[in-house]
């Protein structure tokens, strides 16, 4: 089975007030880039970006890296990403997506492989499992690209994977932890280098510039 994974970078991010796909994180790399990288360690044979109002800056900060860009009607809702990404999976001629957001900072490879491993390398619908749902990253073979291409607004894969009586679930409560406000930033920051808060504000200040 041949999997590819797709990151969703396309939001304006309004309530933050600056794009987060740039936002400073781990290893020297900002949390687009920490996506990017937690993918490309896995079995995936091609890992793509959906990207939509901060495209140009997005493209820039990724310059180097072997990915390739899905461009999105991203004004038309969360949707609009998700339906890229299946098209884009679907024109890959792959057997299943492998499919992320690029706000939760604490992403690692080793989740994502557990996702691939229990879906059986893409043969089963797989989902991560926090704060009581079933969510991203998730991993959708190709007979669920057809349930993605019809979700419409601001729908996301959590309804179809909740819906879904054979998901296989990955526990993962680090899922719960995502970016939208400059609070999400100081309280991720905190837990993950508590000696490093100040670094991280300061981060977060030069972001805003």
């Amino acid at each position: 089975m041949t999997i590819v994974c797709a990151v969703l970078a396309a939001g304006e991010s309004q309530r933050l007030g600056f794009p987060k796909q740039l936002l400073p994180w781990a290893n020297a790399t900002n949390l687009v880039q920490h996506a990017v990288d937690c993918a490309q360690q896995t079995q995936c044979a091609r890992v793509g970006v959906v990207v939509g109002a901060h495209a140009a800056s997005v493209k820039r900060t990724l310059f180097g890296r072997r990915v390739e860009f899905i461009p999105s009607d991203w004004q038309l809702g969360l949707s609009a990403s998700v339906r890229a990404a299946a098209l884009w999976a679907r024109s890959t001629r792959a057997s299943a997506l492998l499919l992320c957001v690029c706000d939760q900072p604490y992403l690692s490879a080793e989740h994502l492989m557990r996702l691939i491993a229990r879906s059986r390398f893409g043969g089963q619908l797989a989902a991560s499992r926090y704060a009581g749902n079933a969510a991203v990253p998730a991993l959708f073979p190709l007979n669920y690209l057809d349930h993605l291409l019809r979700l419409e607004g601001d729908q996301g894969a959590s309804a179809l994977l909740s819906a879904a009586n054979e998901t296989a679930l990955v526990d993962w409560p680090d899922g719960e932890f995502d970016i939208d406000t400059a609070s999400d930033i100081a309280r991720a920051a905190a837990r993950a280098w508590p000696e490093r808060r100040a670094w991280a504000l300061a981060s977060l200040k030069q972001s805003q510039i």
